[in-house]
């Protein structure tokens, strides 16, 4: 994959997007908009096929009439919910009701969101959006049903599972072995050129990271 547009991963909540462009290999050129929305400064994330205008959300986290604007004339595909803490969904109804987008959500959170899945979609679930697709990884550890979304190779949107800085809170009916355990196996083992995109805050990468890894488990958080 590669970029063809300047982007820093830094967007100003309730200011423009961020938008970058991705050439994924073998497949078509996907736009990436990065949205910062709510009073925790959540993460929305608008990945479009250009060639074919449709879309995928991740996170409808709030603010749907900012969402909705961002989407424009695109096609939205679905809604994938990364994990079921509120702040991740609290537009997730509005917008799937004004766009009529199938949702997604692991089975382990089902109990977290009060709109149901449409799609209750486990390890290695694949979704579509006009030529290109995303893959939801189970990263269990911040949430049980926690789950990363990889765009090709090397762009991993991570909701709450890891930031720049270290892994996401456990202490609301998570697990920190679970989520250690999670990144070791799951999310680091993707190349260090990875780049991250967390449900809150700047972007990173799985490089930029990786050797604080083994500190993080000693510190205990």
């Amino acid at each position: 994959m590669s970029d063809t547009q300047e982007y820093s991963g830094h967007v100003d909540n309730g200011g423009a997007a961020g938008v970058r462009s991705v050439q994924v290999r073998g497949g078509p050129t996907v736009e990436v908009r990065k949205l910062s929305v709510g009073p925790m400064d959540n993460n929305a994330y608008l990945l479009t096929d250009t060639q074919a205008n449709v879309a995928v959300l991740i996170d409808a986290a709030n603010d749907a009439q900012r969402i909705l604007a961002e989407l424009r004339d695109r096609e939205l595909a679905a809604i994938i919910t990364t994990h079921g803490h509120p702040d991740h969904w609290q537009a997730l109804a509005e917008v799937a009701k004004a766009t009529g987008a199938p949702t997604y959500l692991h089975p382990g959170d089902v109990d977290r969101v009060p709109l149901a899945a449409d799609v209750p979609v486990a390890d290695l679930g694949r979704v579509t959006f006009g030529g290109a697709e995303v893959e939801l990884l189970h990263t269990p550890g911040h949430t049980p049903g926690s789950s990363c979304i990889l765009l090709g190779d090397a762009h991993l949107f991570t909701g709450d599972t890891l930031f720049p800085g270290g892994p996401g809170n456990t202490a609301n009916g998570g697990d920190f072995p679970t989520i250690i355990r999670t990144l070791r196996e799951r999310v680091f083992a993707l190349g260090d050129a990875t780049w991250v995109y967390p449900g809150h805050g700047d972007d990173t990468t799985l490089g930029a990271e990786r050797p604080s890894l083994d500190e993080w488990e000693r510190r205990g958080w």
